[in-house]
């Protein structure tokens, strides 16, 4: 494990075999989540002990994995493995709890099945506040006169697979040219997502993220939450289409994913933006800490 401690791991429980030692080895050399990214995931954020939004969590994996045809155990029995992780971790304020599905060795019929729980990495709090800088990329294909990813199932949209090697890339191109995160962007100019969160801003007191059905993006379960509770902020929820310079005319512009939270987006490719008045009020509804903000 290349030296890399037990306590850093964190916990790991094993489908059918419970928490076992986290600098154990986990996966055959065959495993084709391993070998070709074929699987599913999710990530889920932990408060206190308690995995937030698990159901929808569990739900959008369930689609995943249907998509890609993986023979996902059920959400009871994944549940019970989050629960088997959870308990066996001291209480802390703040976790990550990833649940993984491959679809198993090259020559068998059983995936693998495991979750880890770790703790959040030590700048989110500072994300939070500070925000991230946003390079725009394109996806490389348009979304009119029709998506193409809708067409064409094998293109995997709106699926969270193990295949984010396409993301990883474009999140070291980005930092590489000075950046945090990028933000993809259809040929035809349409914002979609960024490489691991959901797109959110404010135009009036209209809340919006952009529609996952239209673009096959990854539909945010943070996002989704949002939107369903955007009165409490005195605002209502809509999913609309959005280009990138019309953003820079907003009442502020987010990214939102599980762990991170919700990070005001401080600069959109060469313009700079303004944090949005109620970036404490989003992380705040999100159930996101917010101390650190003030």
């Amino acid at each position: 494990m290349g030296g890399i401690t037990s306590a850093l791991m964190g916990i790991v429980a094993v489908l059918g075999r419970g928490v076992v030692p986290a600098d154990e080895p986990l996966l055959h050399a065959d495993d084709l989540g391993a070998l070709r990214g074929d699987g599913v995931f999710e990530t889920v954020h932990v408060r206190a002990g308690v995995a937030w939004n698990l159901t929808e969590h569990l739900a959008r994996m369930a689609r995943s994995a249907e998509r890609m045809e993986l023979a996902l155990p059920g959400a009871d029995a994944l549940r019970g493995l989050a629960e088997t992780a959870l308990a066996a971790a001291p209480e802390q304020e703040e976790a990550a709890l990833r649940l993984i599905c491959t679809r198993g060795r090259e020559y068998g019929d059983e995936p693998t099945v495991y979750v880890t729980l770790n703790p959040i990495a030590a700048n989110l709090p500072e994300i939070r506040r500070d925000g991230v800088k946003l390079m725009l990329a394109s996806i490389g294909y348009p979304l009119e006169p029709a998506d193409v990813r809708a067409s064409a199932p094998w293109l995997l949209g709106q699926v969270k697979s193990l295949s984010y090697a396409i993301n990883m890339a474009g999140q070291r191109a980005a930092r590489a040219a000075g950046f945090d995160d990028l933000l993809w962007v259809s040929a035809d100019g349409w914002a979609m997502e960024a490489s691991t969160a959901s797109l959110m801003w404010i135009d009036g007191d209209v809340l919006c993220t952009v529609p996952p059905e239209r673009t096959s993006i990854l539909p945010g379960t943070t996002s989704r939450f949002l939107l369903d509770h955007a009165a409490e902020l005195g605002l209502r929820g809509e999913e609309r289409m959005v280009r990138p310079e019309d953003l820079s005319h907003t009442d502020g512009v987010w990214v939102a994913s599980s762990v991170r939270g919700v990070a005001p987006v401080t600069r959109l490719g060469e313009v700079d933006l303004p944090v949005g008045a109620l970036n404490a009020a989003m992380l705040e509804l999100a159930g996101f800490p917010v101390a650190e903000l003030a």
